[in-house]
């Protein structure tokens, strides 16, 4: 595997998707572990679906399509917070609409605009070996502004992952982390598409975040772990992916779900 590694960075394009992935994949990870202790992991699947839309609207008028998704998925993460507090739609029916309303957009627009079918694929499913040096950029300058904020408000947002109402009493603003949750969320989503896909870029929240919390015992903890094995698996994805000739998005996702459904069977054998 090592050997197989060395030969394989020969290549520019296989540094630019380890690169990526690996910033990413830390990235979706830790964020992964916040949203999964606040029942939120469905929100990534809806926002994805808004990104879809955004990138498709971005394709038709003939602009950069990311440059259009990351606001335009900000702004929907936003919506789906001011709908669960200041309205009687609850939190899955307030990401199940905005979904709706994004992947009805983007399906619309593929339909009646030509010419860009093959980047809705793309997009659709992800090729992060097809990373351009442009979106790696991208990728590594967003990622370091949405890792640095975590950093910044880490104490805030344990607080309010854990204990949202003793966050409120205790003096955070707990309405702001909830919208800075969300937004950091939209930046992720946008930044993976490439790497996974529309289809699968909720996994990457999810996955690693849930293998982590079956082994261990503090929140940090659970962080490193998450990180540790997303990166994993990304790295052995994209091996993966390139010597097998199959799709590294998919690969990288049932890397995941292999790490996944080992740690559950572990679990359950000592625990029995």
């Amino acid at each position: 595997m090592i050997n197989t590694l060395l030969e394989l960075l020969q290549y520019s394009f296989i540094q630019r998707a380890l690169i990526a992935g690996i910033f990413l994949g830390l990235l979706c990870a830790i964020l992964g572990v916040f949203l999964v202790l606040r029942r939120l992991s469905l929100i990534g699947d809806g926002l994805a679906h808004v990104s879809f839309g955004a990138l498709a609207l971005g394709l038709a008028f003939g602009v950069y399509p990311f440059g259009v998704a990351v606001p335009l998925v900000i702004v929907a993460a936003i919506a789906i917070q001011l709908m669960i507090r200041y309205t009687s739609v609850d939190g899955d029916a307030a990401i199940g609409i905005i979904s709706a309303t994004g992947i009805s957009t983007g399906i619309i627009l593929a339909s009646v605009s030509g010419g860009f079918n093959i980047d809705i694929y793309s997009f659709l499913f992800g090729n992060i070996l097809a990373i351009s040096s442009l979106e790696l950029y991208l990728a590594i300058g967003l990622s370091g502004i949405v890792l640095s904020t975590i950093a910044v408000s880490y104490h805030e947002l344990v607080y309010v992952t854990f204990d949202e109402e003793q966050a409120q009493i205790s003096g955070i603003n707990t309405t702001v982390i909830q919208t800075l949750i969300s937004i950091l969320t939209a930046i992720t989503i946008v930044l993976s598409v490439k790497m996974v896909g529309i289809m699968l870029v909720s996994s990457l929240l999810i996955i690693p975040a849930s293998s982590a919390l079956q082994i261990s015992s503090g929140f940090g903890e659970t962080l490193r772990r998450a990180s540790l094995l997303s990166i994993t698996s990304v790295i052995f994805g994209i091996i993966i992916a390139f010597v097998l000739d199959v799709p590294p998005g998919a690969t990288i996702v049932l890397t995941n779900i292999g790490f996944f459904a080992t740690i559950l069977g572990i679990r359950l054998i000592s625990d029995s």
